[in-house]
C-alpha cells in the first residue's frame, strides 16, 4: 500500500519504532544542509579584546615596547653623581686674569735675575727683577708680585756678594763670593721654571725688603 503525499513544508511523520532521542530537537533536521563556514581569513570570535591587542598592563602606557624601562620621576638616578653648582677654579696658577703676556714677564724676573747673578758674579741679580716690576708691575699683580721675590732675593745674595768681595782680602772672602753666587743662580732658574708651569714660588733665604 502506497502511501499518500504530504503536502510541502511537512516533516517525516513520526515512526513509533524509532528509539526516543531527548537531543532530537537540537540536531539538525535530516537533509538539511550545514551552516556555511566564516570566510576565509576571518578572525574567530572572542570574548575578550580585539583580537591580536596585547594585554593591557600595570605598568608604563598601553603599548610600550617589551624590556622598556619605566618612566622615571624626572629627578637624577640612584647612586648617580650629584650636579655641580659654582665656579670650579682650576688647581695653582696665578689666578684668572693672568695673561701670556704676564707669565713672559715672571719668566723674565726669575730668569733674569738667576742670569744677572751668573754675569755679574753675584752682584747684578736684582736688576732684571727691578726692570720686571718698574715696566709690568702696575699692570699686572701677578708680574709685581712674582717680580718682587726675585727682587728681594737677588738683592739679599747680592750684599752677601758683596761682603765676600769687600773680605776677599782674607780668606773667608774668596769662600762667600762662590756660595752666594751659586745659590742666587741655583734658585733663580728653580724659580724660572716653577713659573714656565705657571706656578707661583717662594724664595728660601731671603728678606722682604721691598713689599
Amino acid at each position: 500500500m502506497t502511501e499518500p503525499p504530504r503536502p510541502p513544508g511537512e516533516g517525516n511523520p513520526y515512526d513509533p519504532t524509532t528509539p526516543f532521542n531527548p537531543y532530537a530537537a537540537n540536531d539538525p533536521v535530516s537533509g538539511s544542509s550545514p551552516p556555511p563556514p566564516p570566510p576565509y581569513g576571518a578572525p574567530p570570535p572572542s570574548s575578550g579584546g580585539p583580537y591580536g591587542a596585547p594585554p593591557p598592563t600595570s605598568g608604563g602606557p598601553y603599548g610600550a615596547p617589551y624590556g622598556a624601562p619605566p618612566p622615571s620621576s624626572g629627578g637624577p638616578g640612584y647612586g648617580g653623581p650629584p650636579p655641580q653648582y659654582g665656579y670650579q677654579q682650576s688647581p695653582g696658577g696665578y689666578g684668572p686674569g693672568q695673561t701670556q703676556d704676564d707669565k713672559t714677564w715672571i719668566m723674565i724676573a726669575h730668569f733674569g735675575g738667576a742670569l744677572g747673578a751668573l754675569v755679574g758674579g753675584g752682584l747684578s741679580g736684582w736688576i732684571v727683577p727691578l726692570i720686571a716690576m718698574l715696566a709690568k708691575g702696575n699692570q699686572s699683580p701677578a708680574v709685581r708680585a712674582e717680580a718682587v721675590k726675585a727682587l728681594n732675593f737677588q738683592i739679599v745674595w747680592s750684599v752677601v756678594t758683596l761682603i765676600g768681595w769687600a773680605t776677599a782680602c782674607a780668606v773667608i772672602g774668596f769662600v762667600i763670593i762662590p756660595i752666594a753666587a751659586l745659590i742666587a743662580i741655583i734658585f733663580g732658574v728653580i724659580a724660572g721654571v716653577k713659573a714656565s708651569n705657571n706656578e707661583p714660588y717662594n724664595y728660601p733665604l731671603s728678606i722682604n725688603l721691598i713689599k
